[in-house]
């Protein structure tokens, strides 16, 4: 999703007052940006920008409280933009080695130490932990006065942290629309990558500062609306991986050898006209009304791949009726191919 540039939009363009917001949230260091030294210590921005230091927020320290895919790269590119991660917290293996190789020399410490080292805490959990979490933090006092707290769920917003602003935390919801590896590649990615902000309309200046200088770009999303946006997000990319996965695999039982070579210019092309054009790029044959081409694909994959009649089935009557509202498909034709789908290719 984040390669995609047709029908994008343009997050704002960079806004000083958002990092004058950040300043006054939290003003113990010089506005200046220099170091004890006088010297400036901010360094570059992802992507290699390099801000004016009277442009830049007051630095931060910054700690992550799960040390999954997301956070840590999170971290690392506040880190490029002159801002100081102090502590990050992670059980796993996997997640010692990720905050080793993106936040080197960051020391893992308990969620309610992290709590107390940071001024900017990063809660990067999985959706579901999240509530739990918030609460567990508020109810054990970890959460101080003053603190930002930003989540990166995506299927909440600013509501679920209510806890932790009971305690007087300064609540955010930054959600980065993209796909995560858990290495440093993330980081240079997140250049250009939209976020899905809420905050309340005092913090709003300062989420946008922070998104822009990990080289994202805020998109607001209304509290009441981001579970709707999650899943627009879930159908556009996870369940794209799934249906990718699924071509990959019929194609080498068809004999192709390299099928992600074979699949890549196509599914490029109908990346690009899809955002660009919209149900107008349908094509193939459930968008044509081939009623037989889709029961003898039917057929096949009864045989071969039983798992997978079920979701091509779906995708298929989906299709079908986008591509009826839209006019693509005749009614004379989509009659044949809709008995076709309501029979799953039985009898075929």
């Amino acid at each position: 999703m984040a390669g995609g540039t047709s029908g994008t939009r343009r997050g704002p363009e960079r806004n000083t007052e958002g990092r004058q917001a950040v300043n006054d949230q939290h003003p113990a260091e010089p506005p200046d940006g220099s170091g004890p030294d006088g010297h400036d210590r901010y360094g570059s921005a992802p992507g290699g920008h390099h801000h004016r230091a009277e442009d830049r927020p007051a630095r931060l320290t910054v700690g992550v409280v799960g040390a999954g895919r997301v956070g840590p790269a999170l971290a690392a590119a506040l880190r490029q933009a002159g801002h100081r991660p102090v502590a990050a917290s992670g059980v796993s293996e996997s997640s010692r080695r990720r905050a080793a190789e993106l936040l080197p020399g960051v020391p893992l410490v308990d969620p309610p130490e992290v709590l107390s080292r940071a001024e900017l805490v990063l809660l990067t959990v999985p959706d579901d932990a999240l509530p739990e979490l918030i609460e567990g933090l508020a109810r054990t006092g970890a959460v101080q006065p003053g603190r930002l707290i930003a989540h990166t769920s995506g299927r909440y917003g600013t509501g679920v942290l209510e806890p932790a602003l009971r305690e007087g935390a300064l609540p955010l919801a930054l959600h980065p629309v993209m796909t995560f590896t858990g290495t440093p590649v993330d980081v240079q990615r997140l250049a250009g990558c939209s976020f899905g902000v809420t905050a309340p309309e005092e913090l709003r200046l300062a989420a946008q500062a922070l998104v822009i200088e990990m080289g994202g770009e805020p998109e607001w999303i209304a509290e009441e609306a981001r579970p709707l946006y999650h899943a627009a997000l879930a159908v556009g990319a996870n369940h794209l991986v799934t249906l990718v996965s699924q071509s990959m695999d019929l194609l080498r039982a068809s004999g192709v050898e390299a099928p992600a070579k074979m699949l890549g210019p196509l599914l490029g092309a109908a990346l690009d006209n899809s955002l660009g054009s919209g149900d107008a790029a349908l094509t193939g044959p459930v968008a044509r009304g081939d009623a037989g081409t889709v029961s003898a694909h039917l057929a096949e994959l009864g045989a071969h791949a039983p798992r997978m009649v079920a979701s091509y089935l779906a995708m298929a009557r989906a299709t079908a009726d986008r591509a009826i509202d839209h006019g693509l498909l005749k009614p004379e034709l989509a009659e044949e191919l809709l008995d076709v789908l309501s029979e799953g290719g039985r009898g075929r």
